[in-house]
């Protein structure tokens, strides 16, 4: 969250955001999954605040599966599952952060939203543009783009 704004990312193999939703503080995540997932089919990965049944069951008509660890980890039906989709959210994380280390997303300074569109769309295109470097030159960790300037 930064100044009242949260990012919403959805990221694909290697690391690539192939959407992005930028939302006012207060609304849940939850609510912005129908915007992301947008036109896809097949299986959707979030963590813990994805979880919701009515959100699993809208996405279902949209031929979607929603994979996501239990709400509460104490009362978990299936912790060796949720340990399996939590490793999987560490290279979404990867993702997420380096968009606020590396390219500084948290600091936008912008007077409209033009210009904070602008801005953040410039910053995931740069990450995008460095992915696809790693992968061109064979890199087994894609994502790792310190590899790019050495």
């Amino acid at each position: 969250m930064y100044y009242g704004l949260r990012h919403h990312l959805r990221v694909s193999w290697p690391g690539i955001v192939t959407a992005l939703s930028v939302a006012p503080a207060p609304v849940h995540d939850h609510d912005l999954v129908p915007e992301l997932v947008a036109g896809q089919t097949g299986l959707v990965r979030g963590d813990r605040n994805y979880w919701n049944p009515h959100l699993r069951t809208e996405l279902a008509t949209t031929q979607l599966t929603l994979l996501t660890p239990f709400r509460k980890r104490s009362r978990d039906p299936r912790p060796a599952t949720s340990r399996l989709l939590d490793r999987v959210r560490r290279q979404i994380e990867t993702t997420a952060s380096q968009l606020v280390e590396r390219y500084h997303v948290n600091r936008l300074w912008a007077r409209d939203a033009w210009h904070l569109t602008s801005r953040l769309l410039r910053k995931v295109l740069s990450h995008t543009l460095a992915i696809l470097l790693n992968v061109e030159q064979d890199s087994p960790h894609p994502r790792q783009l310190a590899r790019l300037l050495t």
